[in-house]
C-alpha cells in the first residue's frame, strides 16, 4: 500500500489506517472466545493487506483492544518493527476510579502520563509512536498538556503527538504551548458528516501540516453494506441521497460504494487518512482498492452536493 508522511513527523504511514475501536466489542462483558479470534484475524488481515498504521484508544473495550493487539504483536514475528501504533487518552468513564466519580474528560498531566504508561503495558511495547488527546477537555490547560508531552517524549515513551475531535481554537492553543508539533488530528468526517470542511478544521490541518485522520469514514457502515451499531449522533444522518450518488460512480469504476466513499475523503489536499474499522477480512482487503482510485473534481463535487443536500451557493 502507498505510504505518506504523518504531518511533519519522520513517520511514514499507510494511506489507510486500521482502527481497533470495535475489534473486540464495546465492553469486557461482551467478549467471547470467538470474538477474540475474530479480532486476531482482523488485525492480521489488515497487516498482511498493507496497513502499517494502527489506531487505538485506552477506552476501547476498557483497554482490551490494546491487550488483544499486544498479543498479536507477540505472535507475528517482526510486526512491531513494521507498524506505526497510535493510541488516545483523556476520556474517563463513570466510576473511574471510584463508584462516585462522574464521566468526564481529563487532560491533567498526571492522567495523560498514567494513561500512556497503562497503554504501553497493555500493548506490550516500550514506545508509542503517536499519542493523541481524545476529546477536548473544557478544563484543558495547554501549558500542563505541554509538560506531559515533554515528560513522555523525554522518557522515550512517546515519539509524536496529536489530537482528536478538537475545535480549531483549542488545537491552536495547545500547539502554541507545545515545543513539539502536533502531527495529526483525528476527526469524524465522511460524506455523511461534513463539518470539518466548513468549520476550519481541515483548513487548519492544511496550514499547520497536521495530517487528518477520519474516524467513521463510512458513517459507522451506513455508507457500505449497513451498520451493526452506530453512535446516537449518527442516527439521523441522511444516507439515501448519498448512496444514490455513490452507486453510479462505483458501478462505473467497478468497485463498491464504500471504496468510492473512502476515495472521496482521500481526494482532499490535506491527505486525509481514513480509519477503516471493519472486522470482516474481505472488507478490510476491499478498502485498499480506494488507494488506487483518483476521483475527478466533477465526481467529488457531485458527491459533495448530494451529501450536503443543497446546491452550491
Amino acid at each position: 500500500m502507498q505510504t505518506i508522511p504523518l504531518g511533519t513527523s519522520s513517520l511514514n504511514v499507510s494511506r489507510l489506517c486500521y482502527g481497533c475501536w470495535r475489534i473486540i466489542g464495546w465492553s469486557p462483558n461482551e467478549i467471547t472466545p470467538a470474538m477474540g479470534e475474530s479480532a486476531r484475524r482482523a488485525i492480521i488481515t489488515a497487516y498482511e493487506s498493507g496497513y502499517t498504521f494502527f489506531d487505538h484508544a485506552n477506552i476501547y473495550c476498557w483497554g482490551m483492544a490494546e491487550e488483544v493487539f499486544g498479543n498479536v504483536l507477540k505472535e507475528v514475528s517482526g510486526m512491531r518493527e513494521r507498524v506505526i501504533i497510535a493510541s488516545k487518552c483523556g476520556i474517563r468513564r463513570k466510576g473511574d476510579p471510584t463508584p462516585a466519580m462522574p464521566a468526564r474528560w481529563d487532560f491533567s498531566a498526571s492522567h495523560i502520563v498514567a494513561s500512556t504508561e497503562a497503554s504501553l503495558r497493555r500493548l506490550g511495547i516500550e514506545t508509542l509512536d503517536v499519542l493523541m488527546l481524545h476529546r477536548p477537555d473544557y478544563l484543558a490547560d495547554p501549558a500542563e498538556i505541554a509538560r506531559a508531552f515533554t515528560q513522555l517524549r523525554d522518557a522515550g515513551k512517546v515519539r509524536f503527538f496529536g489530537i482528536s475531535n478538537f475545535r480549531p481554537s483549542l488545537a491552536a492553543a495547545v500547539q502554541a504551548a507545545c515545543h513539539v508539533p502536533l502531527v495529526t488530528h483525528q476527526i469524524e468526517i465522511s460524506l455523511a458528516k461534513l463539518d470539518a470542511l466548513t468549520d476550519g478544521t481541515l483548513d487548519q490541518c492544511l496550514a499547520t501540516k497536521m495530517t487528518p485522520m477520519a474516524w467513521s469514514p463510512l458513517a459507522g457502515g451506513q455508507l457500505a453494506e449497513g451498520a451493526k451499531r452506530i453512535l446516537p449522533s449518527q442516527q439521523n444522518y441522511l444516507i439515501p441521497p448519498i448512496i444514490e450518488a455513490l452507486d453510479p460512480i462505483a458501478k462505473a469504476r467497478g468497485v463498491s460504494r464504500s471504496v468510492i466513499a473512502l476515495a472521496w475523503l482521500m481526494k482532499h489536499p490535506s491527505k486525509i487518512i481514513p480509519v477503516v474499522g471493519s472486522t470482516h477480512p474481505d472488507r478490510i482487503r476491499e478498502a485498499t482498492k480506494a488507494v488506487e482510485i483518483e476521483l475527478t473534481r466533477e465526481e467529488w463535487y457531485r458527491l459533495f452536493v448530494a451529501a450536503s443536500g443543497a446546491p452550491l451557493p
